[in-house]
Protein backbone atom coordinates (compact mmCIF):
# COMPACT_ATOMS: atom_id res chain seq x y z
CA UNK A 1 0.00 0.00 0.00
CA UNK A 2 1.20 3.53 -0.76
CA UNK A 3 2.04 5.93 2.06
CA UNK A 4 0.80 9.53 2.35
CA UNK A 5 2.02 10.45 5.85
CA UNK A 6 4.99 12.79 5.39
CA UNK A 7 6.68 11.83 8.68
CA UNK A 8 6.61 8.16 7.70
CA UNK A 9 7.80 8.92 4.16
CA UNK A 10 10.76 10.91 5.44
CA UNK A 11 11.67 8.25 7.98
CA UNK A 12 11.57 5.44 5.40
CA UNK A 13 12.92 7.12 2.25
CA UNK A 14 16.32 5.30 2.14
CA UNK A 15 18.09 7.07 -0.76
CA UNK A 16 19.85 4.73 -3.20
CA UNK A 17 22.31 6.09 -5.79
CA UNK A 18 22.48 4.60 -9.26
CA UNK A 19 26.04 3.85 -10.40
CA UNK A 20 25.87 5.34 -13.89
CA UNK A 21 25.51 9.02 -14.75
CA UNK A 22 22.42 10.30 -16.56
CA UNK A 23 22.13 13.22 -18.95
CA UNK A 24 19.56 15.60 -20.34
CA UNK A 25 19.24 15.84 -24.10
CA UNK A 26 18.43 19.23 -25.56
CA UNK A 27 17.72 19.81 -29.21
CA UNK A 28 17.18 23.12 -30.93
CA UNK A 29 13.91 23.24 -32.81
CA UNK A 30 11.41 21.72 -30.43
CA UNK A 31 10.32 18.26 -29.43
CA UNK A 32 12.53 15.31 -30.30
CA UNK A 33 10.26 12.85 -32.09
CA UNK A 34 12.73 9.97 -32.13
CA UNK A 35 14.61 8.07 -29.46
CA UNK A 36 17.53 10.11 -28.07
CA UNK A 37 20.69 9.37 -30.00
CA UNK A 38 24.07 8.49 -28.60
CA UNK A 39 26.44 11.41 -28.66
CA UNK A 40 24.04 14.04 -27.34
CA UNK A 41 26.00 16.27 -24.98
CA UNK A 42 25.00 16.75 -21.35
CA UNK A 43 26.58 17.43 -18.02
CA UNK A 44 26.47 14.24 -15.91
CA UNK A 45 23.65 13.91 -13.41
CA UNK A 46 23.24 11.36 -10.62
CA UNK A 47 19.92 9.59 -10.16
CA UNK A 48 19.02 8.88 -6.55
CA UNK A 49 15.97 6.73 -5.92
CA UNK A 50 14.04 7.17 -2.70
CA UNK A 51 12.84 3.71 -1.84
CA UNK A 52 9.82 4.70 0.23
CA UNK A 53 6.50 3.47 -1.14
CA UNK A 54 4.99 6.92 -1.62
CA UNK A 55 1.50 7.64 -2.81
CA UNK A 56 1.28 9.97 -5.78
CA UNK A 57 -1.17 12.06 -3.71
CA UNK A 58 1.28 12.49 -0.79
CA UNK A 59 1.97 16.13 0.06
CA UNK A 60 5.30 17.62 1.12
CA UNK A 61 7.90 14.96 0.30
CA UNK A 62 9.32 16.70 -2.77
CA UNK A 63 9.37 20.02 -0.92
CA UNK A 64 11.16 18.45 2.06
CA UNK A 65 14.00 16.88 0.10
CA UNK A 66 14.30 19.87 -2.24
CA UNK A 67 14.70 22.11 0.81
CA UNK A 68 17.35 19.78 2.29
CA UNK A 69 19.28 19.77 -0.98
CA UNK A 70 18.79 23.50 -1.52
CA UNK A 71 20.23 24.12 1.94
CA UNK A 72 23.43 22.53 0.64
CA UNK A 73 23.27 24.56 -2.62
CA UNK A 74 22.63 21.36 -4.60
CA UNK A 75 20.46 21.68 -7.68
CA UNK A 76 17.75 19.03 -7.96
CA UNK A 77 15.50 17.90 -10.79
CA UNK A 78 12.84 15.38 -9.83
CA UNK A 79 10.97 12.62 -11.57
CA UNK A 80 8.15 11.40 -9.40
CA UNK A 81 6.48 8.07 -9.78
CA UNK A 82 3.47 6.38 -8.31
CA UNK A 83 5.62 4.61 -5.70
CA UNK A 84 9.08 6.22 -5.72
CA UNK A 85 10.69 9.61 -6.30
CA UNK A 86 13.94 10.08 -8.18
CA UNK A 87 15.90 13.29 -7.57
CA UNK A 88 18.64 14.00 -10.10
CA UNK A 89 21.60 16.00 -8.79
CA UNK A 90 24.93 17.12 -10.23
CA UNK A 91 27.18 14.07 -10.58
CA UNK A 92 30.04 15.62 -8.64
CA UNK A 93 27.69 16.55 -5.75
CA UNK A 94 26.03 13.12 -5.41
CA UNK A 95 27.87 12.20 -2.20
CA UNK A 96 26.82 15.46 -0.53
CA UNK A 97 23.26 14.98 -1.79
CA UNK A 98 23.09 11.46 -0.35
CA UNK A 99 24.37 12.72 3.00
CA UNK A 100 21.77 15.51 3.06
CA UNK A 101 18.96 13.09 2.20
CA UNK A 102 20.10 10.60 4.82
CA UNK A 103 20.20 13.34 7.46
CA UNK A 104 16.65 14.29 6.50
CA UNK A 105 15.55 10.65 6.83
CA UNK A 106 16.82 10.39 10.41
CA UNK A 107 15.74 13.87 11.54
Amino acid sequence: MSEQDLAILLRTMDPVPHPEPYGYGVRAGGVLLIEPAAGMRSDPWARISLTEHSDVAAVGLTAAFAKALGGEAISCNVITGNHHDHPFVQWDRRGQALAALRRLAIA
